[in-house]
């Protein structure tokens, strides 16, 4: 019984105190958050289209072999010019999301009515087709 409550009071593990958990969910939300900033790092290298692509090897060889020191220098040399290529990226993905809603939504139905009119008039359908595309367009 003896032996069983040194090898208790000896051994702390991991957890050892709160402390410890402390320092340890420090270090681990330090670690991922270094992870998104070169992740964004690595993403504005190649998405720079002024940066030529041996100045794009040089940001990722030292990003590999010095990563702290060269992920502080890039957001301080290049951090505005990163905001702003990440604005134009969002805002060219908004412009082909919105093209993309407008071509598979189609048109109105006001649209559709009007283009079914102009097609009762040229004779292309009958009045009974007319009523039936105008029911569909405001169904």
């Amino acid at each position: 019984m003896r032996f069983i409550e040194e090898a208790v009071v000896e051994y702390h593990g991991f957890w050892g105190s709160f402390w410890d958990l402390i320092w340890w969910f420090l270090m681990v939300f330090i670690f991922v958050a270094y992870l998104f900033a070169l992740f964004a790092i690595v993403g504005d290298i190649f998405r720079d289209r002024n940066l030529a692509g041996g100045w794009k090897a040089v940001w990722i060889f030292f990003l590999i072999f010095f990563p702290i020191v060269t992920a502080l220098v890039y957001l301080i040399a290049r951090g505005k010019g990163m905001g702003e290529r990440q604005v134009a990226a969002a805002q060219q993905y908004k412009t082909a999301q919105d093209d993309y809603i407008k071509q598979v939504a189609g048109t109105s139905p006001a649209e559709q009515i009007a283009q079914a009119k102009a097609l009762l008039d040229t004779g292309a359908i009958s009045p009974s087709e007319f009523e039936t595309l105008k029911a569909k367009a405001l169904a």
